[in-house]
């Protein structure tokens, strides 16, 4: 535990949206997105969050399959190299995501207040 991940606990809540077996949609998925959209690429994406870019690659491919138009636009590699976009769809989702995570922690707030009096954050 970092120290100052010891000394203040905080409430994350996360979403994970399945389909057919499948994560559609979860947290690292929407980071590795955010990564996309400034990055313009999947590989440096992969790279600034701490994954393979086998890894990210597969995870762009599950959601541009799972959601019924592509999340990520892919253009392929050659003299000036390939590149990644985001898709309006893409954005949406993120934003999407991100609203259901504040409104989540918003209508908890009563239960966490009372939860994290029983934590040891000393």
């Amino acid at each position: 535990m970092s120290k100052a991940s010891s000394k203040t606990a905080q409430l994350k809540p996360r979403f994970r949206i399945t389909l057919h077996g499948e994560i559609a949609l979860g947290p690292g998925k929407v980071d590795l997105l955010e990564a996309i959209g400034r990055t313009g690429s999947i590989s440096a994406a992969a790279r600034e969050i701490g994954l393979s870019y086998r890894r990210a690659w597969g995870m762009v491919d599950t959601m541009n399959q799972c959601f019924k138009s592509p999340l990520v636009a892919r253009s392929k590699g050659g003299a000036g190299g390939g590149g990644a976009e985001l898709t309006v769809l893409g954005q949406g989702v993120i934003d999407r995501y991100r609203t259901m995570e504040t409104k989540a922690l918003k209508t908890v707030q009563a239960e966490w207040k009372s939860l994290s009096k029983h934590l040891n954050t000393k």
